[in-house]
């Protein structure tokens, strides 16, 4: 799929589907690979547009400056690089905070919101995780070790019944050619540390939901709620049986939700 040329990035994307325009805003270390398992149901009623953030996937160069802020104007930019007039926004985790930025960004352009497993709430364990795994990563052998500490972390209880889960995750991400590094990880870990909402709460316009997971280590639903309810008309709900990587431990459940979101307001 194309790269777009932006001020100081070659931002690359992959674009799928056809029908309303929906763009996907990935998480913390996670690229547009990460929307796999929903992409195929999403891509059958929807244009589906994914970019990879900064420090992430294809986009270069890795250490180009950055900021939650940031990724929203990369994303906004994309979409006018495409000519994309009104669309919806998913976001997951930090995902979910540049969709909030992008909806204050883009105004009356924004159809819906979707945020899943994120909250506006500064979660000092959520950052401890984050920064344990990168130094993990820096000791002999932690290219493996930092995946296997991270996965309890992502997935609910059930994943880890069947040994085999945790080993085919771990193949797969090791194999992927365009996984982010460690300087990469670590520069992208201090643009989530250092967040600043620009877009309040209360002026975000759009139809707005947000789907928590109920095995969420991540995300305080509670605070996230809280925080969430200051949007006008939001809509909050959980998927029970799901852990942070809801769309991977529930994809269909996050493709129902979003689907019966977007047909409510279409562009």
């Amino acid at each position: 799929m194309p790269d777009l040329d932006l001020n100081d990035i070659r931002l690359h994307y992959e674009d799928d589907g056809t029908g309303e325009p929906v763009i996907m805003l990935a998480g913390m270390l996670s690229d547009s690979a990460s929307w796999g398992p929903v992409v195929p149901t999403l891509a059958g009623a929807h244009r589906v547009i994914r970019p990879d953030n900064r420090t992430t996937g294809r986009t270069t160069p890795w250490d180009a400056p950055i900021s939650v802020g940031q990724m929203a104007e990369d994303a906004l930019g994309l979409l006018n690089h495409l000519q994309v007039d009104r669309f919806h926004i998913v976001g997951h985790s930090m995902g979910g905070l540049m969709g909030m930025e992008l909806a204050g960004l883009a105004g009356e352009r924004v159809a819906s919101l979707s945020i899943l497993a994120s909250a506006p709430v500064r979660v000092p364990r959520t950052m401890a995780v984050f920064d344990t795994v990168a130094e993990l990563r820096g000791v002999e052998g932690g290219e493996t070790l930092w995946l296997k500490a991270l996965y309890p972390w992502l997935f609910r209880p059930s994943f880890f019944n069947d040994p085999a889960n945790a080993q085919a995750a771990l193949a797969a991400t090791l194999a992927y050619p365009y996984a982010q590094t460690r300087a990469a990880m670590l520069h992208q870990i201090e643009a989530l540390r250092s967040f600043r909402p620009r877009t309040r709460l209360a002026d975000i316009a759009c139809p707005t939901q947000t789907v928590f997971a109920g095995h969420d280590l991540l995300i305080p639903e509670e605070e996230g709620r809280a925080a969430f309810s200051a949007i006008p008309g939001v809509e909050q709900s959980r998927i029970d049986d799901a852990g942070h990587s809801l769309h991977w431990d529930a994809p269909q459940e996050v493709c129902d939700r979003v689907l019966a979101f977007t047909k409510r307001h279409p562009t």
